[in-house]
């Protein structure tokens, strides 16, 4: 083989349409991702699949390549008469940073104020068919987008989510730029361990510090619950605080003026007071200790049970603005249920009305988009915000992705998802007690009792649904007393083998969740 011919024909790679294209390299056989092959300083590089995993490649010519030197991997050379050598290297992390360095576009940036999506990838191998699925929408993705929570219970690492990413965004020569999304923060020790790697986006929960009783405390008790408010953290005394909003009128939008009087402004600060000064200090903590580091900032008070109020929203805008705190979005707890895993369950027109409040609000402060959490599958509610055609949306998803997973599973490997059904059902009751769910197991047959055509049904029924979706964690991490993962291997080799239909199963169903937006 000609080293000039070869190098042509993967140059030419770049302009196809195709997503894969079969090659073989004398004793090798390889398939190409035409849209990953880049030059760079004399080396030119693409990803490829030798059998079911995926290297990056490197060819050139010159043994001496300082680029091409940096890269950890094995020398294959092909035909030394003709002076070309290709290196086949692992995608791990140290060659994603080498990437990095080489290619700006698979390094994670700010996305500011644009409309922007967050899809959670826990298995790290759906990414791009991620990307693929915005093809034809406006959103910017946010690729990487793991919580702490859900990093422990799949013992992965935020290197990891990053690695899934960037090469994922190599593999797909996408160039239009991509966040990482730090996701549900709750300690200092978070954030030092998400700028380590490289996360933009910083989502603060400060859930803990939310008192939900406020919205039903005794009028008389109002006052003496308020001595308790970290006030020192808040940096204001409630006189001063008070005169912000007490015999005033905000004029949102020629519908919505918001006012108030004395117990609403006590019950938000009750409700929100603590939570408000938590935020501040991992604010203050991540601007003092990473200067200069580029990053924005999401609140997230949506885990709560009581509803954030529109008062509530402009409260919690208002004073994060005097305390300084510059939020890239606001998650606020929306009326309804956004249950894991499934559609809204509440009046849809009830809540067009509130979440037009809350987009003008957002809107009124111009400095900060609304994100809905807990968004996979909420079809109902992306119809009414599409609908709407106003103000600057994020959207996170995390757990859909997962489940499009297990449904090639499914489809492919019916016996093994049959064992997993079963261990799911057995584990689901000790696993849902931190997510918001309502399945009901007396409603699921045992596995056996479903032929191969019924299982993909599964993935309609709302309870299987939140059954699989909870249990998760326990899917990726549980081993046998062998020390072999009882369920984890044999869903990534069948996922590799059916790599088409899993990126196929993952963007019909993310069109659905983009195409109302359009």
């Amino acid at each position: 083989m000609k080293a000039s011919f070869f190098r042509d024909e993967l140059l030419a790679y770049k302009e196809s349409n195709s997503y894969l294209k079969k090659k073989n390299l004398n004793s090798i056989e390889i398939q190409i991702y035409p849209r990953s092959v880049q030059k760079f300083e004399q080396v030119i590089f693409f990803i490829a699949k030798d059998n079911i995993e995926k290297y990056l490649f490197l060819y050139y010519n010159d043994p001496g390549n300082e680029i091409a030197g940096k890269f950890k991997g094995n020398i294959l050379t092909f035909n030394s008469s003709e002076n070309f050598l290709l290196k086949r290297c692992i995608q791990n992390t140290y060659n994603r940073e080498m990437l990095q360095e080489c290619f700006d576009f698979t390094r994670p940036r700010t996305i500011g104020l644009a409309d922007s999506f967050g899809f959670g990838d826990r298995l790290g191998l759906a990414n791009p068919a991620h990307i693929r699925s915005l093809e034809s929408s406006n959103f910017k993705p946010i690729l990487a987008q793991q919580s702490i929570r859900e990093l422990t219970r799949t013992n992965r690492t935020p290197s990891e989510v990053m690695d899934a990413s960037a090469w994922a965004v190599f593999q797909e020569g996408y160039k239009g730029g991509f966040g990482a999304d730090a996701d549900h923060l709750k300690t200092k020790e978070d954030i030092d361990l998400m700028v380590r790697n490289g996360f933009k986006m910083f989502t603060f929960d400060p859930s803990e510090y939310v008192h939900n009783e406020a919205d039903t405390l005794p009028d008389n008790q109002l006052d003496n619950r308020l001595k308790s408010i970290n006030w020192e953290g808040l940096k204001v005394r409630y006189e001063n605080l008070a005169k912000t909003y007490l015999s005033k009128e905000f004029k949102i939008t020629g519908e919505l003026i918001i006012s108030t009087d004395e117990n609403k402004v006590k019950r938000a600060l009750i409700k929100y007071g603590d939570a408000l000064a938590y935020i501040k200090k991992l604010y203050d903590y991540l601007r003092k200790n990473h200067v200069g580091y580029e990053s924005e900032v999401e609140v997230s008070v949506d885990e709560t049970d009581s509803v954030t109020s529109p008062f509530e929203h402009f409260f919690i805008a208002t004073e994060l603005k005097r305390l300084d705190v510059k939020l890239i979005s606001l998650a606020p707890r929306f009326i309804g249920d956004f249950e894991k895993g499934i559609d809204y369950k509440g009046d849809l027109e009830l809540f067009k009305q509130e979440y037009i409040k809350h987009i003008s609000i957002a809107n009124y402060f111009g400095t900060y988009k609304l994100s809905l959490h807990s968004g996979s599958d909420k079809f109902g509610v992306y119809r009414v915000i599409g609908s709407l055609k106003i103000g600057v949306t994020h959207v996170k998803t995390a757990g859909t992705s997962y489940l499009e997973g297990l449904k090639v599973l499914a489809e492919k490997e019916p016996a093994i998802f049959r064992e997993m059904l079963d261990y799911c059902k057995n584990l689901y009751d000790a696993e849902k007690k931190t997510y918001h769910v309502s399945a009901d197991i007396n409603n699921v047959k045992p596995a056996k009792e479903y032929t191969d055509k019924e299982l993909i049904g599964l993935f309609n029924q709302d309870d299987w649904r939140q059954i699989l979706h909870v249990t998760f964690g326990r899917v990726l991490a549980d081993k046998n007393k062998k020390g072999e993962y009882v369920f984890k291997d044999k869903l990534f080799d069948c996922l590799k083998k059916n790599e088409e239909t899993h990126y196929n199963f993952i963007i019909n169903h993310f069109h659905k969740h983009l195409e109302p937006f359009n």
